[in-house]
């Protein structure tokens, strides 16, 4: 399965479209489901992704450009069993890197874009959040703002594209908001003297 869709995934990456990010959230499904069926039909999972993954693609702007995301399949399949938790920050630190194989190193995260979601919730108020989305929240059902997706690849001097045009309450099921974060310090270099 891995070297199947390993192939099916370096085919269509050449090309960098959507259906190069289907094949692989297709495949990171695959796998979440062959451990479930591994562990049999009580398995339960947390699975940590990126908000772009673990987010539901049908309430972003993923949608219109066909793309799918391992939030949206489980969801499909599996409705109210999958509990989605998105992420966010208005400002801090965050370990990423320049391109795909490159060092990681610790980053400035700059404010977060006027009107976006991670703004409107530092403006709320400075603390961290949680946030719980109930089935009826007209209000933040219809918004449409800005969600900042920080990856593993970060261009802080780019932050306009950082952000996925969202209904944030459609999109996870919670949020949590971290006002101001402090980049970690991976795990190897702890050990290294």
């Amino acid at each position: 399965m891995a070297v199947k869709g390993g192939e099916a995934y370096y085919r269509t990456m050449i090309r960098h479209d959507a259906e190069s990010w289907n094949v692989r959230d297709r495949h990171m499904v695959q796998a979440i489901e062959k451990l479930a069926e591994f562990h049999g039909p009580k398995a339960r999972a947390i699975i940590w992704e990126h908000n772009t993954h673990i987010g539901d693609a049908r309430y972003t702007d993923m949608a219109a450009d066909g793309m799918i995301n391992v939030g949206q399949l489980l969801r499909e399949k599996y409705g109210k069993d999958v509990y989605a938790i998105g992420y966010g920050t208005y400002q801090g630190t965050v370990i990423a890197g320049r391109s795909w194989g490159a060092p990681s190193q610790e980053m400035k995260v700059p404010k977060a874009m006027v009107g976006s979601w991670e703004e409107l919730l530092h403006r709320s108020g400075g603390e961290n959040k949680l946030i719980l989305f109930e089935e009826e929240q007209q209000a933040l059902d219809d918004a449409i703002l800005g969600n900042r997706a920080i990856g593993v690849v970060y261009h802080p001097e780019r932050e306009r594209g950082n952000y996925v045009p969202t209904a944030v309450s459609k999109r996870y099921d919670a949020f949590i908001f971290i006002d101001e974060t402090k980049a970690l310090s991976p795990l190897e270099s702890a050990f290294v003297q």
